[in-house]
């Protein structure tokens, strides 16, 4: 009689869980070869992966500002110099100077230039700037999944990374008591075109290009974007297609921006928002108007008082520079021209349009500082008005000590910011470096890009 046991030709019972046991060495060496070939499909994404091209050594030391100065300082002297070619303008945030050089952004410290923190990529850094306490820096691509057809489909500045300037980890350190729904890890993919700027109205961050503007909130998420999208969802999306980029500028909230469309007969003024209504993504424009051919976005300003009648009524204006005459035309929010100003510059200071899509400006103590192209004017942000001039100027300049420091041909020209009254002049030894300067300080620290190099002034 049959038990439940299987009985073949006398031999002992079998367990029915040992016939899943392996009893070929054919077996065995399949299994060998599934587990190294698993392992070597690992080693090969680790070596093709972010995590192995990227190297992150951060700072857990003090780290302090230097204090500002109490009173002016007699003379300045170089304190250090580093290779910055990322920064189109001094980078001071938080505690720390800011470089980008390679693929390299290095936290430094501001007396003595000594590198604090660096985080670094295999791949070339397109800008590095700072916006919401953070550095920012913006890496570029070579490869997408564009169509050819789209102009980024070679690749485009589309790695977004925000560093704490303190320590150089990437994202803001969670404050005690903070709540947040997950981390944020200081990086995001978005689009941007090579030779892109970033400009920071306080809230938003809006980078420059030809043929799209991006615009991104402080976890690096994308709000806004203006021009020729990868992939359009929607053809009605933007207001006009085929056109053209020139200068931009911002101001809390909102973007202006020159275009060049197929169908206008000149220059177009628009100014749209940073965010779409109902978090949508179609841009919302608040003024659009021709305005002339060569016109050049010099600055906005949200607490412009143009009413004649109500001089307590604050709104937003945008100053644009046009040749032919020299002139700078003031409109207000619903882009009508409401005053022109005579500009006695170069002949030939708003012939070459910047290649950055931004015009040197400096924003401090209730003025933009505008940099023509040979000379520095101040311009009052109650209106936008010229206040003074600096002839012979090398840069916008920057505050400094309860004064404004002008870059100038063998130094830096000390200005009342009041009146732009002359009130002494630093000497500094540019060597043979006659190009753009752009400032900043950081405490007792005076800084000057001098092209692709960064120089500490204390």
């Amino acid at each position: 009689m049959m038990g439940d046991e299987d009985v073949l030709d006398g031999t002992e019972p079998v367990e029915r869980w040992e016939r899943t046991k392996f009893h070929r060495k054919r077996d065995v060496l399949v299994t060998a070869l599934i587990a190294v070939a698993v392992l070597v499909g690992g080693l090969l994404l680790w070596q093709s992966s972010d995590i192995r091209a990227t190297s992150s050594q951060t700072y857990d030391g003090p780290a302090t500002s230097p204090a500002r100065p109490t009173v002016f300082p007699p003379s300045l002297g170089e304190a250090w110099r580093a290779k910055s070619p990322a920064t189109p303008e001094p980078v001071a945030v938080g505690p720390a100077v800011v470089t980008g050089n390679g693929g390299e952004v290095a936290g430094r410290d501001p007396l003595t230039g000594e590198v604090r923190w660096r985080y670094s990529r295999d791949l070339p850094l397109c800008t590095v700037s700072s916006a919401w306490q953070l550095a920012v820096a913006v890496y570029a691509k070579p490869d997408n999944f564009l169509p050819d057809s789209d102009p980024r489909a070679q690749g485009g500045c589309s790695e977004v990374t925000a560093l704490w300037p303190a320590t150089g980890q990437r994202g803001r350190p969670t404050q005690p008591d903070e709540q947040r729904d997950k981390p944020f890890q200081g990086q995001r993919n978005s689009d941007a075109e090579l030779g892109t700027r970033l400009l920071s109205d306080g809230s938003y961050v809006t980078t420059t290009g030809s043929k799209l503007l991006t615009t991104w909130r402080s976890d690096l998420v994308m709000t806004m974007e203006y021009g020729k999208i990868g992939a359009i969802q929607n053809p009605d999306k933007q207001p006009r297609t085929g056109c053209t980029y020139g200068t931009v500028s911002v101001v809390t909230g909102k973007i202006a921006v020159i275009e060049r469309c197929p169908i206008d007969a000149s220059d177009r003024l628009t100014v749209y928002k940073a965010t779409g209504n109902d978090d949508s993504e179609k841009p919302v424009v608040v003024a659009s108007v021709v305005v002339g051919d060569g016109a050049q976005v010099v600055a906005m300003s949200d607490q412009c008082r143009l009413n004649p009648a109500n001089p307590d009524e604050v709104q937003q204006c945008t100053a644009v520079a046009l040749p032919n005459p020299n002139r700078l035309v003031v409109l207000n929010e619903k882009g009508e021209q409401v005053k022109t100003f005579e500009l006695s510059i170069g002949a030939n200071d708003l012939r070459d349009e910047p290649k950055d899509h931004t015009v040197a400006v400096n924003r401090a103590t209730g003025a933009v500082y505008w940099f023509t192209g040979s000379k520095t004017i101040a311009l009052s942000m109650d209106d936008l008005r010229p206040l003074w001039t600096v002839d012979d100027a090398l840069g916008p300049g920057t505050a400094f000590a309860g004064k404004i420091l002008v870059p100038v041909t063998g130094g830096l020209a000390v200005l009342d910011p009041a009146t732009g009254e002359y009130v002494g002049r630093i000497p500094v030894d540019r060597g043979d470096y006659e190009g753009l300067v752009t400032m900043s300080k950081i405490g007792s620290i005076v800084l000057e890009q001098r092209g692709d190099t960064l120089v500490a002034l204390h």
